[in-house]
């Protein structure tokens, strides 16, 4: 069976990987389309923890179902499916702690190209499809449902966290696609002023059609004085981190109100040592902000809850979809594309029938 995978890090490889082989609770589908995501990138280029051996990547999909274990009910062949990017192990009992993404080790939901084969092959498995597989409805497109089951839920993830009421202002550091969704996600939310930062002018675009009021860069001086300036010295209700390097952290604290404000930060950080925490603006321990720092939900019931939310006109992220790709094979052309960020790149989806 063909499969993408991480040969060793930095080096990725067509294999010829062992089938799936099917368990009483799970389903093997194969791919109707993915995505390489940032995710994938940093696996393949940006170290982290050792990885197992050929390990399949990826873990963006839309698939068809072909067979089903004996103990599947709401599932069966041919039925077309998005597969959620954060596949919690929903029979641990840590998740009656509402532990969902750590439930027994750490990151735990994250499992698909980390610690089990992920998407990118002719067959894979997903071991409990009834609490993980989703319904895709017949009126949302396979750019939308693609879209879903990762850069939709990671962003929304990152407004929920930040915990926005009726009227906030909000600031969306970084607005690659999971920062556009989080800028969908805070307008959903009630945030009355939100400022997205960021350059590129494809990204720039897509934050005013999803909600920015306003769009601040680097280029045009200090974010943190442009927010302040803004807000006329008090800063922002709540401050999403999706993108950028450790300082970003120092910049939303120094960007937060006291007293009530949150960070919510959906952003990887790579490599090892220590995210700096700013003495001065965290009120040297006592300002009253909130850090929020979480991996995206995940699951069944999520993913067909935000289907819904597109299927009745409140979010569309097709526009997210900037390049198209044809056959299982161009994978590795779309990993190096999201490696390399073409100015007029947000995702490329690879269509794999």
């Amino acid at each position: 069976m063909k499969a993408f995978v991480l040969a060793e890090p930095g080096k990725v490889t067509w294999y010829d990987a062992k089938e799936p082989e099917l368990v009483s609770n799970g389903a093997i589908l194969r791919p109707i389309a993915v995505a390489p995501c940032s995710s994938d990138v940093h696996t393949v280029f940006g170290g982290g923890s050792k990885k197992q051996p050929n390990l399949v990547l990826g873990h963006e999909c839309i698939a068809e179902v072909l067979t089903v274990g004996e103990n599947v009910k709401d599932f069966k062949p041919k039925d077309r499916v998005a597969v959620p990017a954060i596949t919690p192990n929903w029979r641990d009992k840590s998740i009656q702690e509402n532990n969902f993404n750590h439930a027994k080790a750490p990151f735990s939901g994250h499992q698909l190209g980390r610690s089990q084969p992920g998407v990118f092959s002719e067959r894979f498995l997903i071991p409990d499809a009834d609490t993980t597989l989703a319904h895709i409805p017949a009126e949302i497109s396979e750019e939308q449902a693609l879209m879903s089951v990762d850069v939709v839920t990671t962003g929304f993830t990152g407004a929920e966290y930040a915990d926005i009421k009726m009227g906030d202002a909000v600031c969306v550091i970084g607005i690659g696609p999971i920062g556009l969704m989080a800028v969908a996600g805070a307008k959903l939310r009630g945030a009355a002023r939100i400022i997205a930062v960021g350059t590129r002018p494809v990204c720039v675009e897509l934050a005013k059609q999803y909600g920015a009021t306003d769009v601040i860069s680097y280029k045009n001086g200090d974010v943190v004085q442009q927010v302040m300036d803004m807000t006329n010295g008090i800063g922002v209700d709540a401050t999403i981190i999706a993108g950028g390097n450790a300082e970003v952290l120092t910049q939303a604290y120094d960007m937060t109100r006291y007293g009530v404000g949150t960070i919510s930060n959906i952003n990887y950080f790579g490599g090892t040592g220590y995210l700096p925490l700013p003495i001065f603006s965290s009120g040297r321990g006592m300002c009253g902000k909130t850090l929020h720092m979480e991996l995206a939900k995940g699951g069944r019931v999520r993913i067909e809850r935000i289907m819904e939310l597109i299927k009745y006109g409140r979010v569309d992220p097709a526009p997210l979809v900037t390049h198209h790709l044809y056959g299982l094979d161009k994978v590795e052309d779309a990993l190096y594309m999201m490696r390399d960020k073409p100015s007029d790149l947000v995702k490329v989806m690879v269509h794999c029938d």
